[in-house]
C-alpha cells in the first residue's frame, strides 16, 4: 500500500495541473509558487512531463483525423496570401493617396482648431470686459464728475461702484486700486465741498448787506402799496391811476407777488411797466453749495458735524455782523448799513431754515434773534444819543420802522424794536427842542418890537393867514395900518406849528392809537411852551440892553400868542382827530407859560423904571445946609417927570393893569428913593430952606401923580404913592408937634404915616444945624425956647419909640412862648 502523504501529494499535483490547464497565462504566476512553496517539485515536474505527453499524442491524433483539411487550409492559406498581399498594396497606396491629400484637410482643422480656441478665449474675454466695462464706466464718470465739481452725483456713483458693479469683479487687481481709492476719494469730496461751504458763508457775508437792501426795499414798496391801495381802494391794478400816484409820492411803485415759504418769502417786485425784477436772496447768492454739502454729509453719515459747524460759523458772523462800527451814528448810511447786514443775516437764514429739513430749526433762529435783537438795541440806543440832528433822529426813526416791518414780513417778532422807538421818540423831542431853541433865539432876536406895519390888503392877508388875528377896528382902518404885534408873534407862531407837524411825522408807522399820538403831540408841545419858549422870553426880557419900548412889546406880543393857544389846540385836534373832551386829554400849557413871560416882563419894565429913576436920583445935588430954597423944583427931578411922561404915554397899548402897576411902582420907588435921599446917614444936618426946597420937589410929583399920567387910577390914588413924604414935610414944615404927639397912634391922626423913628432921625439932623449956626444965637430967649422945645420933641419921639418897642416885644412874647429849662411857657 501507498503511504498516505504521497497520495495527497499526487492529488495536490493534479488540482494543479487542471488550474494550469484551466487557468489564464496571466493569474497562473500563484499557482506556480504553491509548487515551489512546496518540497515535491520535483515530482510535479516529472507528472508535468507525463501531462505535456499526453496532450502531444492528443494533438498528434487530432491532426492524423485533421490532416487532409489541414492541408487544404494550408492551401487555400496560401491562396489567401497572395490575395492579402495584393489587398495590401491596395491598402498602403489607397493610405498613401489618403495620406497625400489629408494633409492639407489636417493643417485646416489645426487651423480650425486654433480659430475655435481664439473665438473661445475671445469670448471669454469678451464676457469678463462686460463685467469690468460698467466698472470703468463708473469709475470714468465719477472722475468726470469730480472734475466738474459735481460732488453729490460724483458721491452717489461711487456708492453704486462700490456695492453694486465692484464687487462683480473682486478678484481683478484693478479693482483691488478701486477700492483702496474709495476711501481717499470719499475724504477728497468731503473736503471739497467743505471748501465751497465755506466759500458760501464767504459769499453771503459779502453779499448780506445788498440782500439786506434788497429786502428792505421790497419792504419799503409793498408798504407803498399797501397805503396807496388803503387810500384808493377803487383803483385797484390800474396803471394809468398807480402811475399817477407815484408821480404824487415820487416813489416807484411796482407790483409784488409773495413768493412759496420755501423762497424764505422774498418777493419778487415787478414794474409793470419795464417788468424788472428785484433780485432775491437766491438770485444774489447761490445757495447750491450749501444744499450739496448738506446731502453730501448727510450721505457720509456725517449730518451732525456738518449742522454744528454751519451754525457755529454762523453765530460768528451774526456776532460780526451785530458790531455795529464807531462812527455809525455820524451819518443814515451807517445806520442803513449796519441794518443791511442784519436783515441779509437773517433773510439767508430764513431761507435755509425754509429750503433746508434740519439745517437750522425755528430755535436756533429764534435764539439768534434774541441775540442780535437785545444787541442791535443796545447799539442804537448808544449811538442815537450822539445825535445832535432831528432830521437825522426822523429819518433813523423812519430806517427802524422799515427794518421793524422788513423782519416782521418774515416772522420775526419786533415788538421791543417799537418799544426802544419810544425811547427814542423822547430824545427826538429833545433834539427838537434844541432845535426849535435857536430858532426862537433867531426870531426874538432879529425882531425889531415894533407893531408890523401894513401897506396893503395883501400883507394883510398874508399875515393873518399866518395868524390867527382878528379886530374888527383894525380892518376897518384904511391902508396903511399896523398890528398891534410885532413880527415875532405870527412867526413864533408858525414854528410851533412846524414843531407839532415834526412831532407828528415821527408817531408815523408807529402803530400808535390817535389818543397816544395826540398825548405824545400835547406833551411835546408843552415842553416846547414851558421850557424852550419860555427860557426863549425869559433871556430876552432879562437882557441888559433891553429897552421900555421893546419890554412894552413883548407884553402885547406875549398877550396875544396866549389867545392863540384855542386855536393851537383846534390844530392838535384837527391833525391827530382826538377832542379835546376825551378823557386823559393832556391840554396845553400855553397859557400859563405867557402868562409867565408877560409877568416877568412887568416885573423887568418895573425894575427898568426903577433904574431910570435911580440913575435920574443919582445927579441930585442937593445943598442940604441953603439958608433959603430956591424958585422951582430942581432941573434932575424935572427931567425924571418929563422921562416919565413920555414912557407912561409908550404904554397906551399895554392891558390897564400892567400901565396902573407900572406907574403906581415907579411913584413908589421915587417916594422911597426920596426919602432914603432925605434919611442917608452922610446927611448929618439940613437946614429949613434945604428941606422947603427938597419939598418943592414933591409937589413936583404930585403935581405928576394929579395930572394921570395913566388912565384909571380913581381919584387921588396915586397921589397916595407920596403920602408918606407928604406928612413927614407938613409935620415939619408946619411944626405941627403938638398935634403929632397928641393924636399918635389914632386912626384920624392928620401924620398917621409918619414914623417916630423917621421923624426923631430928621429932627436931629436940624438939631445939630441948629446948634452949629445958632452958637451965640442960644444967648437969645427965642432961640433958646425953640432948642428947648426941639430937645423935648425930641425926648417924646424916643419916649414914643420906646414904648412902641416894648408894646413889640410884648405881642412877640404872647405869640411866641419861650422855652425855659423848666419846662414851656
Amino acid at each position: 500500500m501507498a503511504e498516505p502523504g504521497s497520495l495527497e501529494a499526487a492529488a495536490e499535483h493534479e488540482r494543479i495541473l487542471r488550474e494550469i490547464e484551466s487557468t489564464d497565462t496571466a493569474c497562473i504566476g500563484p499557482t506556480l509558487r504553491s509548487v515551489y512553496d512546496g518540497e515535491e517539485h520535483g515530482r510535479f515536474m516529472e507528472k508535468l512531463e507525463a501531462r505535456i505527453r499526453n496532450h502531444d499524442r492528443e494533438i498528434e491524433k487530432m491532426c492524423n483525423f485533421h490532416y487532409q483539411g489541414f492541408v487544404d487550409s494550408i492551401t487555400e492559406l496560401l491562396k489567401v496570401r497572395g490575395e492579402a498581399q495584393k489587398l495590401k498594396n491596395q491598402v498602403t497606396d489607397t493610405n498613401r493617396k489618403l495620406q497625400n491629400e489629408g494633409k492639407e484637410l489636417i493643417i485646416a482643422m489645426e487651423e480650425l482648431k486654433q480659430c475655435r480656441l481664439q473665438q473661445r478665449n475671445i469670448s471669454t474675454t469678451v464676457d469678463k470686459l462686460m463685467l469690468c466695462l460698467p466698472v470703468l464706466e463708473m469709475y470714468s464718470k465719477l472722475r468726470e464728475q469730480m472734475k466738474s465739481k459735481r460732488h453729490y452725483p460724483a458721491l452717489k456713483t461711487l456708492e453704486h461702484l462700490e456695492h453694486t458693479y465692484l464687487p462683480q469683479v473682486s478678484h481683478y487687481r484693478f479693482c483691488k486700486i478701486m477700492v483702496d481709492n474709495i476711501p481717499k476719494l470719499r475724504e477728497e469730496i468731503k473736503e471739497v465741498s467743505m471748501s465751497d461751504l465755506k466759500d458760501f458763508l464767504e459769499s453771503i457775508r459779502k453779499h448780506s448787506d445788498k440782500i439786506g437792501e434788497t429786502a428792505m426795499k421790497q419792504a419799503q414798496q409793498q408798504r407803498n402799496l399797501d397805503n396807496i391801495v388803503s387810500q384808493h381802494p377803487r383803483i385797484g391794478g390800474g396803471k394809468k391811476s398807480k402811475k399817477e400816484v407815484c408821480a404824487g409820492s415820487d416813489l416807484e411803485v411796482k407790483n409784488t407777488s409773495p413768493m412759496s415759504e420755501q423762497d424764505s418769502g422774498i418777493l419778487d417786485v415787478e414794474d409793470e411797466e419795464e417788468d424788472e425784477e428785484v433780485p432775491g436772496a437766491q438770485d444774489l447768492v447761490d445757495f447750491s453749495p450749501v444744499h450739496r454739502c448738506l446731502h453730501i454729509y448727510s450721505v457720509l453719515g456725517a449730518r451732525e458735524t456738518f449742522e454744528n459747524y454751519y451754525r457755529k460759523q454762523r453765530r460768528k458772523q451774526a456776532r460780526l455782523v451785530l458790531q455795529p462800527p464807531s462812527n455809525m451814528h455820524e451819518t443814515l448810511d451807517g445806520y442803513r448799513k449796519y441794518f443791511n447786514q442784519i436783515v441779509g443775516f437773517f433773510v439767508v437764514e430764513d431761507h435755509i431754515l425754509h429750503t433746508t429739513q434740519g439745517l437750522v430749526n425755528r430755535a436756533y433762529i429764534d435764539e439768534l434773534w434774541e441775540m442780535a435783537l437785545s444787541k442791535t438795541i443796545a447799539a442804537l440806543r448808544t449811538h442815537s444819543s450822539y445825535c445832535s440832528d432831528p432830521n437825522l433822529v426822523l429819518d433813523l426813526k423812519n430806517l427802524i420802522v422799515l427794518f421793524a416791518d422788513t423782519l416782521q414780513g418774515y416772522g420775526f417778532p419786533v415788538n421791543q424794536l417799537f418799544d426802544m422807538l419810544l425811547e427814542i421818540r423822547d430824545q427826538y423831542s429833545e433834539t427838537l427842542l434844541k432845535k426849535w431853541s435857536g430858532v426862537f433865539r433867531n426870531i426874538l432876536d432879529s425882531d425889531n418890537y415894533s407893531p408890523i406895519p401894513v401897506a396893503n390888503e395883501e400883507i394883510y392877508k398874508k399875515i393873518v393867514g399866518q395868524f390867527p388875528f382878528q379886530d374888527a377896528e383894525l380892518e376897518k382902518q384904511p391902508f396903511p395900518k399896523k398890528f398891534p404885534f410885532s413880527e415875532f408873534v405870527p412867526k413864533v407862531y408858525s414854528q410851533i406849528k412846524e414843531f407839532i407837524y415834526a412831532c407828528l411825522k415821527f408817531s408815523e408807522d408807529l402803530h400808535l392809537s390817535s389818543t397816544e399820538v395826540d398825548d405824545m403831540i400835547r406833551k411835546s408841545t408843552n415842553l416846547l411852551l414851558t421850557r424852550t419858549l419860555s427860557n426863549c422870553l425869559q433871556t430876552v426880557i432879562k437882557r441888559r440892553n433891553i429897552g421900555l419900548t421893546e419890554l412894552v412889546q413883548i407884553i402885547i406880543n406875549t398877550t396875544h400868542l396866549e389867545k392863540s393857544c384855542r386855536f393851537l389846540e383846534e390844530f392838535i385836534t384837527n391833525i391827530t382827530n382826538v377832542l379835546p373832551e376825551t378823557v386823559h386829554t393832556t391840554k396845553l400849557y400855553g397859557t400859563t407859560t405867557f402868562k409867565d413871560a408877560r409877568h416877568a416882563a412887568e416885573e423887568e419894565i418895573y425894575t427898568n423904571l426903577n433904574q431910570k429913576i435911580d440913575q435920574f436920583l443919582q445927579l441930585a445935588d442937593y445943598d442940604w445946609m441953603a439958608a433959603e430954597p430956591g424958585s422951582r423944583a430942581s432941573d434932575y427931578l424935572v427931567d425924571l417927570i418929563a422921562f416919565l411922561r413920555s414912557t407912561f404915554a409908550v404904554f397906551t397899548h399895554l392891558p390897564g393893569k400892567v400901565a396902573q402897576t407900572a406907574c403906581m411902582s415907579a411913584c413908589k420907588h421915587l417916594s422911597t428913593s426920596l426919602m432914603q435921599l432925605l434919611l442917608e446917614v452922610e446927611v448929618r444936618q439940613l437946614t429949613l430952606g434945604a428941606l422947603q426946597q427938597f419939598n418943592l420937589d414933591v409937589e413936583e410929583c404930585e403935581q405928576f401923580a394929579r395930572s394921570g399920567p395913566v388912565p384909571g387910577f380913581q381919584g387921588d390914588t396915586l397921589q397916595l404913592a407920596f403920602i408918606d413924604l407928604r406928612q413927614l414935610l407938613d409935620l415939619f414944615l408946619h411944626w405941627d408937634w403938638s398935634t403929632y404927639l397928641a393924636d399918635y397912634g389914632q386912626p384920624t391922626c392928620k401924620y398917621l404915616r409918619v414914623n417916630p423913628t423917621t421923624a426923631l432921625t430928621l429932627l436931629e439932623k436940624m438939631k445939630d444945624t441948629s446948634r452949629k449956626n445958632n452958637v451965640f444965637a442960644q444967648f437969645r430967649k427965642n432961640e433958646r425956647d425953640k432948642q428947648k422945645l426941639i430937645d423935648t420933641v425930641a425926648k417924646q419921639l424916643r419916649s414914643l419909640i420906646n414904648s412902641h418897642h416894648l408894646l413889640k416885644l410884648k405881642l412877640v412874647s404872647a405869640l411866641h412862648p419861650v422855652c425855659t429849662p423848666g419846662g414851656m411857657q
